[in-house]
């Protein structure tokens, strides 16, 4: 029987692509004939109290002998003393979008501790999965064997076809980042490059929890208020008010820092949209040259010019939207991603 449980940390409701990944990947599983049980662990995930992992525990302890157990990384990886007891009791495989020592903002002695406890939990997975090519190169450190992970980057729902209208010389260009503001995403170079791109006409709308990290979403508010209602912060939107927003884009932004895959940015491509991102993990491999600018994470002059030569020149950004077009096209699809996730499932020992 083609069976599994899927133990994720929190509410998997919220707007992140790792979230999406899950969500997506079971609705997927399903409707190719998998049974997938899915557990909600409660807690704040990575830093899970003592309550958390009584919970933790308990669902383990409920799964059934040899049972094919998916655990996301967010709270796998800090669950290696929960899982030892039932490591070879239960088959698991671990979900890992990026390590989560490499977020960014952590102190040392952080670092550190999480670099120390997902080695720990990852020794005990039979298999890993990986959403990108770059992961693979992060989990070698950490004593992971090549032989042992999978990569599945996430599919892409089809955009049906439209018409784009052509922008006119002199129009407002209108820029889209769908992240949540958290340090890694790089929404303060992001604002830094445009406080020196004031003289030309572009308005960002900004769609992402401010809840994660509240002290970088106050922060990065203050710091935009002197471009004043040029920057629209949109907060958490529902699937439906994304889509409208990349409808209504020009260009989309990433200015991530480090990035497992980069869902928005295929999501961004399928809308046929140019866009402008880091070189930052796997947005080199997500983001072909001919549908975007790469520069490198952190450099707020690069991204300056950049953005300024896609909001003044109308022919590069159609000449990136023919280019995203066609990158959109290639995009694997979910039943077909989860053909290749059930793949490595049904291959666990």
């Amino acid at each position: 029987m083609k069976q599994m449980s899927f133990l994720v940390p929190g509410d998997w409701n919220v707007r992140t692509g790792g979230y999406g990944y899950a969500r997506r990947l079971v609705q997927a599983l399903r409707q190719a004939g998998w049974t997938v049980d899915v557990h909600h662990l409660p807690g704040s995930w990575p830093v899970p109290d003592a309550s958390a992992r009584r919970a933790a525990s308990a669902v383990i302890a409920s799964l059934p002998d040899g049972g094919l157990v998916l655990a996301d990384g967010l709270a796998y990886a800090v669950l290696a003393d929960e899982v030892r007891p039932h490591a070879t009791r239960l088959r698991w495989v671990a979900l890992v979008h990026h390590p989560l020592h490499l977020e960014t903002g952590l102190d040392a002695a952080t670092r550190a501790q999480l670099q120390r406890a997902e080695t720990d939990a990852l020794r005990l997975a039979r298999r890993v999965v990986v959403s990108g090519p770059s992961t693979v190169q992060d989990l070698e450190p950490m004593g992971v064997p090549s032989a042992r992970i999978a990569v599945v980057e996430p599919g892409t729902d089809p955009v049906p076809p439209r018409e784009r209208p052509a922008s006119c010389e002199g129009e407002t260009v209108q820029l889209l980042c769908v992240a949540t503001l958290t340090p890694r995403k790089g929404h303060a170079v992001l604002l830094q490059a445009l406080d020196g791109l004031r003289e030309l006409s572009w308005e960002l709308h900004i769609v992402g929890s401010p809840t994660r990290d509240p002290g970088t979403a106050t922060r990065l508010k203050a710091s935009a208020k002197s471009l004043g209602e040029r920057v629209r912060w949109h907060g958490e939107l529902d699937e439906a008010e994304v889509q409208s927003r990349y409808a209504a884009a020009d260009v989309f932004v990433l200015p991530s820092l480090h990035e497992g895959y980069g869902m928005v940015v295929a999501e961004a491509l399928a809308h046929g949209l140019p866009v402008v991102a880091t070189h930052a993990g796997a947005l080199a491999h997500t983001l072909p040259s001919t549908a975007g600018l790469h520069v490198s994470p952190g450099d707020a002059q690069a991204l300056q010019v950049a953005l300024a030569r896609v909001i003044q020149d109308t022919a590069l950004r159609g000449r990136l939207a023919a280019g995203a077009r066609a990158a959109a096209r290639q995009l694997p699809d979910w039943p077909r991603q989860a053909a290749a996730f059930a793949r490595v499932l049904e291959r666990v020992p």
